[in-house]
């Protein structure tokens, strides 16, 4: 019981070492990990090592608190750590690679931990691939057809050469679409496609933003191909922007909505009848997208977010001689032009709509 006890201690000790890297989760960053790969000498957090027990080839998982460590363990871990296999399983991250988060979706962090661990894509040894022929892919993924009924196979060319995306439909040698690059973008939608593999790409043509819901069976194809996007974009930006520091481009290669969700919305006059629409907010575009449904392939319609200086503002209450039968939360948000009248499901829906939109309305 005293060595149980006494190895747990330097065990705790060793994760809160400065200079080690082991106080935060050594695949997705989390704080305080309580789990370890004992296995590859790595601190990682509760769901990474779900991830790691599944790979048992590679990685052994332990909790830090709950489990027995003997000293030739305890050993081991000293004399690895997480920044030793950062450097070592991370050498080579290409700058165009994304890198997942703890609040991202199961594919891309199991992927990231299988790149790493178990095909070695990072290490030293390897060669850094340069984003131009990162950025070029072939193959074929389902999307959602029209109407929304099933989704269907087709053709994907990507090329980062021409900066150009293109899908075909069964045989045609006509492309069905060709998307440039340069507004090209694409996220992860698990929840909204119910894939766990779902991956939905924007992209504007005639000056109205298009969706594309798509999946492939394999996580890896789906990761790779998400990837070959991003390598695709950064070769476009530093080709356009050459003087642009690396650090800002990163940030711009793809994004996320930072908000999404349904609320009811009323016409220019403000006298019709409130509608439920899916919201979509794109703070880098700074534009509010609404959809008469979460799938739908074009927005009905679009606000333009600017800036407070410019005469943005959002409020918790409704204009003048607005009147809403329903007894809900409401947002109106003030635009040059007009007064958009938004109702909330509830209060905490409503607060985070307003962060969300005061949060697009401060940016510079």
């Amino acid at each position: 019981a005293m060595d149980y006890d006494h190895n747990k201690a330097l065990l705790l000790e060793l994760q809160r070492a400065a200079g080690t890297g082991n106080d935060r989760c050594a695949d997705c960053g989390d704080p305080d990990p309580e789990w370890a790969s004992y296995k590859l000498g790595i601190f990682i957090c509760l769901n990474c090592s779900g991830i790691h027990r599944n790979l048992p080839e590679i990685s052994r998982v332990k909790s830090l608190r709950l489990d027995f460590w003997d000293s030739n363990l305890i050993e081991f871990m000293r004399n690895h750590g997480n920044l030793w296999a950062k450097a070592k399983y991370e050498a080579k991250v290409p700058p165009y690679y994304y890198i997942p988060k703890s609040h991202d979706c199961m594919v891309l962090r199991q992927q990231w931990i299988r790149a790493k661990y178990e095909r070695g894509e990072f290490l030293d040894t390897e060669v850094c691939q340069d984003p131009c022929s990162a950025g070029s892919r072939e193959g074929s993924l389902w999307k959602l057809g029209k109407g929304r009924r099933q989704f269907q196979k087709r053709q994907f060319l990507l090329s980062a050469r021409e900066g150009v995306m293109k899908y075909f439909s069964k045989e045609s040698k006509v492309p069905k679409a060709v998307i440039s690059v340069e507004t090209l973008n694409a996220m992860f939608q698990v929840e909204k496609i119910g894939h766990s593999h779902g991956l939905q790409i924007t992209y504007i043509t005639d000056g109205q933003t298009r969706n594309l819901f798509v999946y492939h069976e394999s996580g890896k194809d789906i990761v790779d191909w998400f990837n070959a996007i991003r390598a695709a974009r950064y070769h476009y930006l530093r080709t356009t922007f050459p003087n642009v520091p690396e650090s800002e481009l990163i940030p711009r290669i793809t994004r996320n909505f930072v908000k999404e969700g349904y609320m009811e919305k009323t016409g220019p006059k403000q006298k019709e009848a409130f509608k439920v629409r899916w919201f979509c907010l794109d703070s880098q575009e700074r534009n509010l997208l609404y959809f008469k449904n979460p799938l739908d392939a074009f927005a009905l319609g679009q606000v333009f977010i600017g800036r407070r200086d410019e005469g943005y503002e959002v409020r918790d209450d409704l204009p003048q001689k607005v009147w809403v039968k329903k007894k809900k939360p409401v947002i109106t948000l003030v635009t040059p032009v007009r007064e958009f009248v938004f109702v909330c499901e509830n209060d905490r829906k409503q607060r985070e709509w307003m962060d969300a939109l005061n949060e697009v309305i401060t940016q510079v």
